[in-house]
C-alpha cells in the first residue's frame, strides 16, 4: 500500500515538528486495516493520518511494572 499525497505531506509536517522538539520517531507505517498512516513518536505519541490528510492524535500510556 502506498501513502497518498496528502498523507505524505502530513508525514513531512509532523516529522518536522516532532524532530524540532527532539522527539524520536520510532515507527511510520500504513495500517492495512484502515489505510491510515501511523506515526509512533516519543514515549506516548501516536499520530494517524487518513487518506484525505486529516490528522488524529492519541497518547499511549505505557505501564511501568516497577
Amino acid at each position: 500500500m502506498e501513502p497518498t499525497v496528502e498523507q505524505l505531506k502530513e508525514l513531512f509536517r509532523r516529522s518536522y515538528l516532532l524532530t524540532k522538539i527532539f522527539l524520536p520517531i520510532y515507527l511510520v507505517r500504513i495500517d492495512e486495516r484502515t489505510d491510515d498512516l501511523v506515526i509512533l513518536a516519543g514515549d506516548e505519541i501516536e499520530i494517524t493520518v487518513d487518506k484525505e490528510g486529516r490528522v488524529g492524535y492519541d497518547q499511549t500510556e505505557f505501564q511501568n511494572d516497577e
